[in-house]
């Protein structure tokens, strides 16, 4: 079945007198999943760095670009299956790393219902470190979709070690590391409310479920020490002489996350990364600079095809998803969007989340002539 006909699953659920709960397109989803969020939950996900400059100019370097019909084509079926490590992939879509996704749902299993809906749709996603559920059971939850574990790389090698054994052994298809976030940024709206989940205790299951972390606890399991001994951890600053050891942990698929300048991306590569993931961190880390998008075309230069290019920050539909594509990516990830479906309507709301953005994409293709994803690179071009 085409993605493109999730459309007329909802036209035909309408004549049976089913409307869809769920919203159809970002602003209305954004503003509905904004009133019903907790407060402190809603500051971290919608919140930004800065004034949000960069997170809204994410959004915008969408408009720079635009696609290009083609007529009398006949995409009549269309191939968005893509290839990479190995594995296929039934589109390019997929969930990026969010680390209060496992508090998004009421009864605070978020990161299973992430994994649920995944194996539901086929959408791979990045599962943080940063979990109110373990590594091994989120895993258990993903059917047949390829799941990819990221690393907040703590400054305790054997604890670093110990996660990548267990995402190994878990089934993880891939170790997708952060460059960017070994230091919180600047986020007023967190710092207004004093907002800041991982020193009340959540999202740190990975970390009471580690062997290596109990034995730097003792065995606590009285909150502060653990949330003590998590902060004395966390925030490795990673050099390019900790690429050897982190490419030595695993045989797996190792992804940088946070690459946006072209001699960082040619460096990784030369040093035995598997994948590049050009990724500002949607906004949220650091503000004042360009677009990830903006830095997608020369990062994308560098790579030369020698690696599958990741790319995220400001996804918010299916034609962003095409246009980053267009531009070369391998694979795009949608963030906030689907945090805000999930904590709206749980499993069924991330669920059409997925489906819709996809169901957009598809059409886009097919309406603009596009049979495969090399065609839609091969007509997409600047606005101005």
């Amino acid at each position: 079945m085409a993605f493109a006909d999730y459309q007329y699953e909802i036209y035909f659920s309408a004549l049976a007198g089913r409307i869809s709960d769920f919203p159809m397109d970002y602003e209305t989803l954004e503003r509905r999943a904004s009133a019903a969020m907790d407060p402190s939950l809603l500051s971290y996900v919608a919140g930004g760095a800065g004034d949000e400059s960069t997170q809204r100019r994410n959004v915008k370097a969408f408009d720079n670009w635009g696609l290009v019909p083609r007529m009398l084509v006949g995409a009549t079926e269309r191939d968005l299956t893509v290839e990479a490590w190995g594995m296929s992939f039934p589109s390019p879509l997929f969930m990026a790393p969010v680390g209060v996704v496992g508090l998004a749902t009421g009864d605070r299993h978020g990161d299973i219902a992430v994994a649920q809906a995944s194996a539901a749709t086929g959408v791979p996603s990045h599962f943080s470190t940063l979990m109110e559920d373990s590594l091994e059971d989120v895993a258990a939850n993903l059917g047949d979709t390829p799941g990819f574990f990221q690393l907040y790389t703590p400054k305790n090698r054997d604890l670093a070690a110990s996660f990548v054994e267990r995402a190994e052994k878990a089934g993880y298809k891939g170790i997708t590391v952060t460059l960017d976030t070994w230091v919180p940024g600047w986020r007023p709206r967190d710092l207004a409310t004093g907002n800041f989940p991982q020193l009340r205790g959540h999202v740190l299951k990975n970390y009471t479920t580690d062997p290596v972390f109990q034995e730097l606890t003792g065995g606590s399991e009285d909150p502060q020490v653990i949330v003590g001994t998590w902060a004395s951890v966390f925030g490795n600053s990673l050099t390019w002489e900790d690429l050897d050891w982190l490419r030595s942990l695993t045989k797996l698929p190792l992804i940088l996350k946070g690459i946006t300048h072209p001699d960082d991306a040619n460096r990784a590569i030369d040093a035995g990364v598997d994948g590049i993931y050009c990724s500002n961190h949607g906004g949220r880390q650091a503000n004042g600079g360009l677009s990830s998008l903006e830095m997608l075309p020369s990062v994308l230069e560098s790579v030369d095809n020698r690696v599958p290019v990741l790319f995220d920050s400001g996804i918010r539909s299916g034609s962003d998803v095409v246009k980053a594509i267009g531009l070369g990516a391998t694979m795009v990830g949608l963030g906030r969007p689907y945090v805000y479906a999930l904590s709206l309507g749980g499993v069924p709301g991330l669920v059409h989340q997925l489906r819709a953005t996809l169901a957009e994409a598809d059409l886009l293709m097919a309406i603009n002539g596009y049979p495969n994803l090399a065609a839609v690179r091969e007509n997409v071009q600047p606005a101005n």
